[in-house]
């Protein structure tokens, strides 16, 4: 039985399907931001991006995750 993905990444396929990017190219922009909390995050990718707000707290709570080794 495969493992079911929890957590952020939950949202990955249907990020990827609605926006039309990959997940890489997401994590990419977020890295490159000169903004570095989590709201500040969320809100410019809603912004400048058009994601949806939940979608925007997966992938910005994922990225900083990664940063901080967890």
């Amino acid at each position: 039985m495969a493992d079911t993905v929890k957590g952020p990444a939950a949202y990955f396929p249907s990020i990827e399907k609605k926006y039309g990017r990959p997940i890489s190219e997401w994590k990419d922009l977020i890295r490159s931001s000169p903004l570095t909390k989590h709201m500040e995050l969320v809100t410019w990718l809603k912004s400048e991006h058009g994601l949806g707000h939940g979608h925007a707290g997966a992938l910005v709570a994922h990225t900083l995750a990664e940063g901080r080794g967890q």
